[in-house]
């Protein structure tokens, strides 16, 4: 079955995850047992914020420590895409994508307001047409619509495009806004948020620091990808629209007054910086065959990142020297970071029967 893999010398419990699709593993150096009362969460990026919001729901004493000065500043989480989109990365991806990242929608539904569950919309070329009949049959949760099924969704593309995917039952969200507000969840219930701390004090933690922990990671690597912020007055989409391309499949996310990001490149490169002008312009002509008015679009923002990812691209929870580490999330960071955050949260709870007697005290 695909995405079934035992790793060697760990069989997971069948209680965390009964389908298996998420790997609980030793990392580089010897196991750990946790022992400590309160949790130390490093990393305010999406995957620690749902960890930390995950171990908090349950009961359990907590705090966050993040090395950079403020919330985003040099993590790839604030340059995410924020679609909440299962099925659709199901045509390209393992199963385990669309099995874990489901739920995720309720979940992020329940704590920020301003998850948007207007599904999403993939269209193609008439010259590409083929990409979304193949699309379509890699994948389930959609239905086909026509060109009055596409202007009835987005008016602004009437015309535009012959057939199209609808998947319903998708969603979305602003990254930038979304961080914020876990936070803003954490501070309320009491859970602090510390910027500007390197290396935490000794206690339990469940690493969440991306590529910074390669240190213990030694199989983790960074996938570039870049992407464009652009404002247009004269395009309105209610919902994701992609764009399959046989080179450069694009997305373009709504962000609300006239805002859109283009995103998004994958290239397996660790260089750090700027997007290059190759992929700006590509990422740029194909908004521009989704609509002309793109071409008359203010850029805001080109920004690229390194996404973690380990060599199979799925994320992992897995033992280390001082706790858990919670990493390789790679393009699906919001998607899956709840299902992560739950899973940290059940092992956290099955090493520590004292934290279990506390809770329930």
């Amino acid at each position: 079955m695909s995405g079934l893999r035992e790793e060697i010398g760990l069989r997971q419990p069948v209680w965390l995850n009964p389908l298996n699709l998420i790997r609980v593993m030793p990392a580089k150096e010897r196991e750990f047992r946790l022992s400590h009362s309160r949790i130390i969460v490093i990393g305010a990026g999406v995957a620690g914020l749902t960890c930390a919001l995950e171990l908090h729901e349950r009961g359990l004493d907590v705090e966050v420590v993040e090395r950079g000065p403020r919330l985003g500043a040099g993590g790839c989480s604030w340059m995410a895409g924020g679609m909440l989109a299962p099925w659709c990365e199901r045509a390209s991806t393992d199963a385990a994508v669309l099995t874990l990242g489901e739920p995720s929608i309720d979940w992020w539904a329940r704590r920020f307001a301003g998850t948007a569950r207007n599904g999403t919309l993939v269209v193609a070329p008439p010259r590409d047409i083929t990409e979304l009949t193949r699309f379509a049959e890699r994948t389930t949760g959609h239905e086909w619509r026509d060109e009055t099924g596409i202007a009835d969704l987005e008016p602004d593309l009437a015309g535009r495009f012959r057939r199209a995917l609808f998947f319903a039952g998708e969603a979305h969200l602003d990254p930038r806004r979304a961080l914020p507000a876990l936070a803003d969840l954490l501070a309320k219930r009491g859970v602090p948020v510390h910027f500007g701390i390197e290396a935490p004090p000794s206690g339990m933690t469940v690493d969440c620091r991306g590529l910074a922990a390669r240190d213990v990671l030694p199989d983790l690597r960074g996938v570039r990808g870049e992407m464009v912020m652009v404002r247009s007055r004269d395009l309105s989409l209610s919902r994701p629209v992609r764009l399959l391309h046989p080179r450069i499949p694009l997305y373009i996310v709504p962000r609300g007054d006239g805002v859109f990001m283009i995103g998004a490149t994958m290239i397996e490169s660790e260089v750090r910086g700027g997007a290059s002008v190759r992929s700006t312009v590509e990422l740029l002509n194909a908004a521009y065959t989704l609509h002309p008015a793109f071409g008359e679009a203010e850029i805001l923002e080109i920004g690229a990142d390194l996404r973690p990812a380990f060599p199979d691209n799925l994320p992992a929870v897995r033992r280390g020297p001082h706790g858990l580490l919670v990493n390789g999330l790679y393009r699906h960071g919001f998607l899956l970071a709840p299902a992560m955050g739950r899973q940290a949260a059940d092992l956290v709870e099955m090493d520590n029967a004292d934290l279990r007697q506390r809770r329930s005290a």
